[in-house]
């Protein structure tokens, strides 16, 4: 791979019915790009008819069916297998992409130390935000969140809703691993996480940075948007992070949620604190508790899971 790379696959991942319509405004905004895309791939993860739809509909995207297992890390890699780019850009079928998506993207390329780069995920709210809801915890809804870089810095991972790699890590680290990651309705996660520190790891030196310039938005539905979604998505993040810290260490594997953890959380509470004290918002009570439940559930979650592959290895 040379420092200037010129071409860009975009991969789109998708697997239900009901986000056809969120689907086409994907693909439209790739197609939109000032600096246009060198393809456009679909992957349709095992529903036949949807591959069908999306082969008959656009002859000139590049529309496959998953050729691993059935989830977003199967998917992912068969996309990855038939893109012929020097960086592959992954694109999630329910979030837009902005006009200089990929014109912001690829001058970073010419860094011949960057190996990955992801951008800001903006959520697109169906319903009015909840006032609950903490800025701290918009990962939940794949966004970004409180406590990311506000400038171009160094990541351990980006979001995988908007995210790019060069081509060469995928030969080099085997792609992304497969038992770990989002199935169908499943509010997993975390396989790009496990993808960007083993590829971290493989190559001392190298980095994936963060633009917040480089925007995409992000739908979330009415159904993500309540208490019930919140719970099981953090308890799923952490078993998820028993997961990750089994395939690549405690140490790599939970650095930047040390961080979070110690430093992010406490001045949210302490925030939401001060909304209802200083602006008499008292919903920042219930930002404030949010955060508190939400550590403690994606706790619950990392705990559970350590323990009950324990019990299974005891």
């Amino acid at each position: 791979m040379t420092a200037s790379a010129t071409s860009v696959s975009v991969i789109i991942c998708a697997y239900a019915d009901n986000r056809r319509e969120q689907l086409q405004r994907a693909i439209a905004s790739v197609v939109a790009q000032r600096t246009k895309a060198a393809e456009i791939i679909v992957v349709i993860d095992h529903n036949m008819p949807l591959w069908a739809y999306f082969f008959a509909t656009y002859p000139d995207v590049l529309v496959i069916c998953n050729e691993g297992t059935r989830g977003l890390s199967g998917a992912r890699n068969t996309g990855v297998s038939r893109a012929s780019g020097e960086v592959l850009a992954f694109l999630d079928d329910d979030a837009v992409a902005a006009p200089d998506w990929l014109e912001r993207m690829l001058p970073h390329y010419r860094n011949p130390s960057v190996i990955g780069l992801g951008g800001r995920v903006l959520p697109m709210w169906q319903v009015d935000r909840p006032r609950w809801f903490p800025e701290e915890f918009q990962w939940v809804v794949g966004c970004s969140y409180r406590g990311q870089p506000e400038k171009v810095e160094p990541v351990r991972n980006p979001i995988g809703c908007n995210m790019s790699f060069r081509r060469f890590i995928f030969d080099l680290t085997g792609g992304f691993r497969e038992g770990i990651g989002r199935t169908a309705a499943d509010a997993a996660g975390c396989e790009e996480t496990e993808l960007c520190i083993r590829a971290l790891q493989a190559i001392p030196g190298s980095l994936i940075l963060y633009d917040p310039a480089m925007s995409v938005h992000h739908q979330v539905t009415a159904e993500r948007a309540g208490w019930r979604y919140f719970r099981k998505r953090c308890l799923a993040e952490g078993r998820s992070k028993t997961q990750v810290v089994g395939a690549v260490g405690a140490l790599d594997g939970l650095s930047s949620e040390q961080r979070y953890v110690m430093r992010v959380l406490p001045a949210g509470v302490l925030r939401g604190l001060g909304d209802a004290v200083i602006k008499f918002d008292m919903w920042g009570l219930a930002r404030a508790a949010g955060i508190c439940f939400g550590l403690g559930y994606t706790t619950m979650g990392y705990v559970g899971a350590r323990l009950s592959l324990a019990w299974r290895h005891a």
